[in-house]
């Protein structure tokens, strides 16, 4: 398994990781939207914003929420139509080993 892209972030500042922790954990949780929306909403930004890493963590801890492929679909056309094609490569890339390309 890869190291937590925030690694460095821990050992240089845990007090802003257990922050950070809070806020993830205030932000993900059950409420008026589902966990798995919210992490399919989080991803759609990832992959707006081209961070393969983050589609890829995002997309699999929504389908452990109970997401399906096809949620996931849909939620990368909103990305795409929003913030453009390159949303698509960026879940393109991210989602290789998801679909068994990898």
């Amino acid at each position: 398994m890869n190291e937590h892209p925030l690694a460095t972030l821990q050992k240089l500042d845990p007090q802003m990781m257990d922050h950070l922790q809070t806020t993830n954990a205030l932000i993900y949780a059950d409420g008026a939207l589902p966990k798995k929306f919210k992490l399919l909403m989080a991803m759609a930004f990832d992959a707006a914003h081209g961070a393969q890493g983050g589609v890829r963590a995002l997309a699999n801890a929504a389908l452990r929420e109970g997401a399906t492929k096809e949620q996931i679909a849909e939620a990368l056309r909103v990305a795409y139509y929003l913030s453009g094609v390159g949303a698509l490569y960026t879940a393109s890339q991210a989602l290789k080993e998801l679909v068994g390309e990898a």
